[in-house]
């Protein structure tokens, strides 16, 4: 497995450059799936050089090749910023892919917790800024509802991710115009036709289950190809907020090349 860290130009000409980290296998297949990829952190981690991801390292062994995003830096982990950020490293990664991949491979953005909410989003402003272009979305537990209301939200004190998340959402829509702009909160989008097609993951005891598996409903209602994954509770799954894998990796890894072969045929 090679992992590196490298900076990208891209287009937004307010951005410094952005930093990238690569997951590569050399074994992987000619024309390998390129997936764009968005950490977690609660909108509260800065900074890029962290800790590799478990699921992008995994995605890339079994033969992805996987571009994690310090969207981040620069942000100020704060809406509009990080929505743009990310937008601007799809759009480069869409462009190059010949770099990373072929000219051929299918372009996905994936996302863990507060990354999947951006990834949800960046789906979203891929529908409407670059049709056509993005493959797929990969949600992993998403953190797409800032009013923390749901039912299965109450657990989120045994985790210990109350407090974090309601900090990460006053940090993410500081400066936002309201909470309903859907690129900032997705589960709230009225328009959700043509957005591309979507796996998602959750569990029983996850806190974020109720707003995940609603959000995966609204998708189907909308019209749009929809893989869900609900692991049983006590599978390890919310280990996924502090950086741990698990066995779940391996169902994760299942359920992607089977959401893209559903996509080739």
């Amino acid at each position: 497995m090679d992992t590196r860290w490298h900076e990208i130009e891209t287009s937004g000409t307010k951005c410094t450059p952005l930093s990238v980290r690569v997951y590569s296998n050399e074994g992987r297949v000619r024309t390998p799936p390129l997936v764009l990829y968005l950490r977690g952190g609660s909108f509260l981690a800065e900074g890029a050089q962290r800790e590799e991801l478990p699921v992008a390292k995994a995605l890339a062994e079994s033969g992805a090749v996987v571009i994690e995003a310090d969207y981040s830096t620069g942000s100020c982990n704060e809406f509009p910023a990080v929505i743009d950020r990310a937008f601007d490293a799809l759009d480069c990664l869409s462009n190059s892919r010949k770099q990373y991949g072929s000219a051929k491979s299918l372009l996905f953005v994936a996302g863990e917790e507060a990354g999947g909410n951006v990834a949800a989003g960046l789906a979203l402003k891929a529908r409407d800024r670059m049709p056509g272009k993005l493959a797929g979305q990969i949600l992993l537990s998403p953190m797409i509802d800032p009013l923390m209301a749901s039912t299965s939200f109450r657990d989120a004190d045994k985790i210990g991710m109350r407090q974090r998340w309601a900090e990460g959402w006053s940090r993410y829509l500081a400066k936002a115009c309201g909470v309903a702009h859907p690129y900032a909160a997705p589960c709230q989008c009225t328009r959700l036709d043509r957005v591309a097609p979507a796996l998602i993951f959750t569990a029983e005891d996850d806190p974020l289950r109720d707003e995940t598996v609603n959000y995966a409903a609204r998708l189907r209602d909308a019209g749009i190809q929809v893989r869900l994954h609900v692991f049983p509770a006590g599978s390890g799954w919310t280990g996924l907020y502090r950086g741990e894998g698990g066995k779940w990796l391996s169902a994760v890894c299942d359920e992607f090349s089977g959401f893209v072969q559903d996509l080739k045929n």
